[in-house]
């Protein structure tokens, strides 16, 4: 019964992760079909396409 409790914690966070990963990938400067991609992955998979953005993925104007 209490491991209910932290799944729906962890998939709070993957979602929230999830939403800011989309967010930065819209203000990323790359083409709109690298946007795309890095779209689906991470809509499509949820855990791996966050942690595949974060290593790999577009960055803002960021230094």
């Amino acid at each position: 019964m209490m491991n209910m409790g932290y799944n729906s914690l962890w998939g709070l966070l993957v979602l929230a992760g999830d939403i800011w990963a989309i967010i930065n990938i819209f203000q990323s400067s790359v083409s709109s079909e690298k946007k795309l991609i890095w779209i689906l992955a991470v809509v499509l998979l949820p855990l791996l396409g966050l942690i595949l953005w974060y290593f790999l993925g577009p960055r803002g104007n960021k230094p």
